[in-house]
């Protein structure tokens, strides 16, 4: 019997054996208990692999009615006190918070967990590459109606080898996601306000609140009570009032710098922010509405650059030349006209952008470029203003309305500053997508605000030409050479046509796309027919190039809307791949970078950073990296998930392009224009080499 016995033990004491290398393999240490609590050190990866960075976490479990406490405990308790001095081959461990709940008892409000928190950290090995041994000394506080210090000690070995996910590898990836971050597209701190020891902050959820909590941090800490909630629109917006417990004698919360941490359920945002005092509201962070006006004056300016508003050049440059010689009330007035029709642009975007917002419908800046019938629009607009630069027809209007717009008329610069406008909308300039998520991101007033502002960045040009006119005479005066020039300008207006042409093939097919440019051929085939007919082959023409016209635009609803190419996810050496935001944390936590590309066919900007940038030299050669994946989220036509992204990052236009990694999990957005310098430090910094 004592054979037996001494086998079994023998036995047991194998396996035992036996199933701590298989948990330190599979990166999951063993569960050590301490009175009311269990804890327990998790990695995301197998291995060390050559990560300078190891997605770690700390498990705990609880009791029920016990709880632990956050960062910031409140009235009593205190925050997770960690040793890890005992380890070997680690340099530094980062301890983040997951979003806290609230307990109230007896009249004391503090932060902190029950039941179950998985706490992220980050750890740096002193040597990459080489083996980790985690030891945590951790003294934690546990609280039910009595609180009992605790101190567990726990370790983790994680042996050299490849950093694969780990069985725990999901749990530390959601307990990163629960970490509130700033700012995202779900919950928004609007405003804060503080007169005295009361402390009043507004706040926006999209999908409306349900039960919203706010925890306040200053320096030095001051305890707050439970926020008194008042709910509007629909409970999308919420005023939470707060006031401190125990306060100085004189103290005032206005002017103080502070952390706020908004929680709703699962969904929890922080920001940094300073009261401002009485009723004046002021933005949590950032630059408010009047530094964000000058931001958008600055990037509606750059726009005259860019090369969306490039083929508009041609429209220009007939305008200017036209003025060469004028009288200078004649030129101001032209310049004014075309500065008009861009404002009014700005206007009407504005207008459609916050009806579509109130209906629910994502929005965001050139969105209209994912609209076959938009494109259609534009491809056969552009036809009609080559037409008539190379004089196959012209708008007469009646003597009356032409003598009031100015003898020759001011329709023509008015339409131009429209025409301008439009084709601008694709491009995203430096500041621009700034001020367009801003805007985007608040209310009506700001959306019009913002755009007027962008407005008037981009007809500087043309408010400078009419603030002082003369410069006007500095040009040649109009004579038979302009002739060849609208020549010339008309094919350039052409290109702009194939261009709107390759992005509609995207959309409805290269059938669908090459017969709407048949249609363009004939319609200006059948205008030049009718300037040479006499009689009524004159009219004939332009009837057939308005039936010509309608035809193309049918053609979106003739194909219906699943017509259009499969997006190309591969280009050049790189392995792009497509886009999916629910993968990008597990690549993280195996310790991979994400360069994740927001794109569009119609983005000019996107192609030129594609051509300039990704695809050329030292950035193609680090694309190619194996431990690097490269999505390409191609927003060319509708995508909610693409939408959603955006709008999580505070940004509504492209391009966007940001990157993740074990350096940074939040991701590093570049901006609009990239830059080889730029994308390196970028893509060092997520792997964790510093910039």
């Amino acid at each position: 019997m004592k054979r037996h016995a001494s086998l079994l033990v023998l036995l047991l004491a194998i396996l035992a054996g036996g199933a701590f290398p298989a948990a330190a393999q599979n990166g999951v240490g063993s569960w050590v208990k301490a009175g009311q609590v269990e804890a327990r050190l998790v990695s995301a990866v197998r291995g060390t692999g050559d990560l300078t960075a190891l997605p770690l976490g700390l498990e705990l479990r609880l009791e029920p009615g016990w709880k632990t406490y956050w960062r910031s405990p409140g009235d009593a308790g205190f925050a997770p006190r960690l040793d890890w001095s005992g380890s070997g081959n680690l340099t530094d461990a980062t301890l983040s918070y997951p979003a806290p709940h609230r307990f109230s008892v007896l009249g004391f409000e503090t932060a902190g967990y029950d039941t179950a928190v998985l706490f992220p950290i980050q750890g740096k090995p002193a040597e990459p590459g080489k083996p980790v041994d985690l030891t945590l000394t951790a003294e934690l506080l546990v609280c039910s109606d009595i609180c009992v210090p605790q101190t567990l000690n726990l370790a983790l070995a994680l042996p050299a080898g490849p950093a694969e996910p780990s069985d725990a590898a999901n749990n530390v990836a959601r307990a990163q996601a629960l970490v509130p971050r700033g700012p995202n597209g779900l919950l928004r701190i609007d405003a804060v306000r503080a007169t005295g020891t009361m402390l009043e902050v507004e706040a926006t959820a999209a999908d409306g609140f349900v039960t919203p909590d706010l925890f306040v941090e200053t320096e030095p800490p001051l305890t707050f009570s439970a926020p008194k909630t008042v709910f509007s629109d629909n409970d999308r917006h919420v005023r939470l009032t707060l006031t401190v417990t125990e306060p100085q004698p004189g103290l005032d919360l206005a002017g103080r710098a502070m952390t706020l941490t908004l929680v709703d359920g699962d969904k929890a945002v922080e920001a940094p922010a300073t009261a401002s005092a009485g009723g004046a509201l002021s933005a949590p962070a950032g630059a408010g509405l009047a530094a964000m006006l000058g931001v958008a004056l600055l990037g509606g300016l750059i726009l005259n650059l860019m090369p969306c508003v490039l083929p508009v050049l041609s429209l220009k440059l007939m305008s200017v030349v036209k003025h060469g010689g004028r009288a200078p009330a004649a030129v101001r007035a032209g310049f004014l006209a075309s500065a008009a029709g861009i404002l009014t642009s700005f206007l009407l975007m504005a207008s459609v952008l916050v009806g579509v917002k109130a209906a629910g419908g994502a929005v965001g800046w050139g969105i209209q470029f994912q609209q076959p019938l938009f494109l259609v629009f534009m491809v056969v607009l552009v036809t009609l203003f080559s037409a008539n630069l190379w004089g196959l027809f012209e708008v007469p209007l009646p003597r009356v309305l032409a003598d009031r717009l100015g003898g020759e008329g001011l329709a023509g610069p008015f339409a131009t500053g429209m025409f301008a406008t439009l084709l601008a909308t694709p491009c995203s300039a430096p500041f621009l997508g700034t001020a367009v998520g801003f805007a985007l991101s608040k209310g009506p007033v700001e959306v019009y605000a913002i755009f007027v502002a962008l407005g008037v960045g981009l007809a500087l040009p043309y408010l400078a030409v009419a603030a002082w006119p003369r410069v006007a005479g500095c040009l040649p005066r109009p004579g038979r050479w302009m002739a060849t020039l609208k020549i010339v300008l008309g094919f350039a207006l052409m290109l702009t046509a194939v261009w709107l042409l390759s992005v509609l093939t995207a959309q409805i097919g290269e059938v669908a796309a090459a017969t709407v440019g048949l249609l363009m051929a004939g319609l200006v085939l059948a205008l030049w027919i009718g300037r040479s007919a006499r009689g009524a082959a004159r009219i004939a023409g332009p009837a057939l190039a308005g039936v010509l016209a309608i035809a193309a635009f049918s053609m979106p609803a003739a194909v219906g809307p699943s017509a259009g190419a499969a997006p190309v996810v591969s280009e050049a050496k790189t392995r792009w791949v497509p886009f999916a935001e629910s993968a990008i944390r597990d690549h993280v936590a195996a310790g991979r970078i994400v360069f994740v590309d927001v794109t569009a066919d119609w983005c000019i900007t996107c192609q030129a950073n594609k051509k300039l940038v990704l695809n050329r030299d030292e950035v193609a050669k680090r694309m190619e990296d194996p431990s690097l994946v490269a999505m390409r989220a191609d927003w060319t036509r509708p995508d909610a998930a693409i939408a959603k992204f955006l709008a999580d990052h505070g940004r509504y236009g492209i391009p966007f392009n940001i990157v993740y990694g074990p350096g940074a999990p939040d991701g590093i957005a570049l901006p609009e224009l990239l830059s080889d310098g730029a994308v390196l430090e970028a893509l060092n910094r997520a792997a964790g080499k510093g910039a």
